[in-house]
């Protein structure tokens, strides 16, 4: 059972005592207590990963050895990667738009993802929405207070909210101060300088925002956990939903999937886009291109371990589904050779120089070009898994 909130006046103050901390990978690697995690780069997933164990119902990591029994999965950040599309998603916009690794952007709605992925898990879940945050006539601030402050000392639950700080990327409230007007909890951005500026922090860590409405887009209300789910449905479902968020050649209005591979080596051509000594315009077309890098690299190697997962569990074809774990781990590689072209991970003004280059972008085509042959050759060996 997660432990107990704690609070000298809980309609004031409230804190969840114990929701682990989120963040990426450079950031965990600082923290003591999260130094052992593989890397979570993807909000969402990590989000709800964090949500589950707070609960008790976590779904299991071999690198830190914790798990529930009843799912018996050995990498519950993998499983939530696959049953969402995260691990096989690729969008990008004309142009340079580093949102484009945007969770919401992979299903046929905003919604979809979060809807698959809670049923998946086998929990009840509520969204309250962008619309339902701006509806005029409504007094928005203090509906959307009442609801983090119910499910938080009503439910002892923690919300997943987009926004707070930073882009509308997911985040985890895990309490409340002066009554709603602060709110507590981990978020990507918390020390990103563009949006750390007005924060305060908990001896623990966790970010205190005040002023949070106007940067909140929507919410996750945690409901009741259901009857647990069929797994081989579950493989099955997540399975062939991910082969559709692989082959949709457009969604959202961006380039989709296997199809996304080509545009995005296109871009890379453009030489006059690179042809400025505006930093920040060089910086949002490196920061889109980095996002597609990190999109392939973390989500193929994720797609990689759900696929091996599925070969165990879901009752289909094991040579197919370890055949296309076998291309998405190829992905994965490739990409780390993207990085090590403009040299490495980082994203400061040194590597956004080296994207200038127009050789150094030119022998990064080929490498996208065979990473999309492996997602078309894993989608093959999916599709023929499904098929059996």
């Amino acid at each position: 059972m997660p432990a107990q909130p704690r609070a000298a006046d809980p309609s004031t103050r409230l804190v969840l005592d114990g929701v682990p901390r989120v963040g990426f990978y450079y950031d965990t690697q600082e923290r003591e207590d999260t130094r052992a995690r593989c890397p979570e780069d993807m909000p969402f997933p990590s989000c709800l990963r964090a949500c589950l164990e707070y609960l008790g119902d976590g779904l299991g990591c071999h690198a830190i050895r914790q798990h529930n029994p009843r799912w018996g999965i050995g990498c519950g950040y993998a499983y939530l990667m696959g049953v969402t599309g995260i691990a096989f998603q690729l969008s990008w916009a004309d142009g340079w738009h580093p949102d484009n690794a945007a969770t919401w952007l992979i299903g046929n709605d905003p919604g979809e993802v979060f809807r698959r992925a809670f049923a998946a898990v086998g929990y009840e879940t509520t969204g309250v929405t962008h619309g339902d945050l701006r509806r005029d006539g409504d007094d928005n601030d203090a509906i959307a207070r009442q609801h983090i402050i119910q499910s938080i000392r009503d439910r002892g639950r923690p919300v997943i909210a987009n926004g707070v700080i930073g882009p509308p990327e997911e985040c985890l409230i895990a309490g409340y101060d002066e009554g709603g007007d602060v709110l507590i909890g981990w978020n990507f951005f918390q020390h990103h300088p563009d949006w750390s500026a007005d924060l305060e922090f908990e001896p623990n860590g966790m970010f205190r925002k005040r002023h949070w409405f106007a940067d909140t887009w929507s919410l996750m209300l945690i409901g009741d956990r259901t009857e647990q789910p069929d797994r081989k449905r579950v493989y099955r479902e997540a399975l062939e939903w991910d082969l559709d968020v692989m082959r949709t050649p457009t969604r959202m209005g961006r380039h989709n999937g296997i199809a996304a591979y080509d545009v995005w080596a296109e871009h890379l051509l453009r030489d006059e886009d690179f042809a400025t000594d505006d930093l920040a315009a060089l910086r949002d077309r490196f920061m889109t291109e980095h996002a597609a890098v990190s999109s392939v690299a973390e989500g193929r190697w994720y797609a990689a371990i759900f696929l091996a997962q599925a070969a165990l569990d879901s009752g289909l074809n094991p040579s197919a589904l370890y055949a296309a774990a076998s291309c998405c781990a190829a992905e994965s590689d490739l990409m780390m050779r993207v990085w090590g072209i403009v040299g490495g991970l980082g994203f400061e003004e040194r590597e956004v120089r080296q994207l200038v280059d127009g050789e150094a972008r030119r022998r990064i085509i080929p490498l996208v070009h065979e990473a999309r042959d492996r997602e078309a050759e894993a989608a093959e060996h999916i599709e023929k898994a499904l098929s059996a």
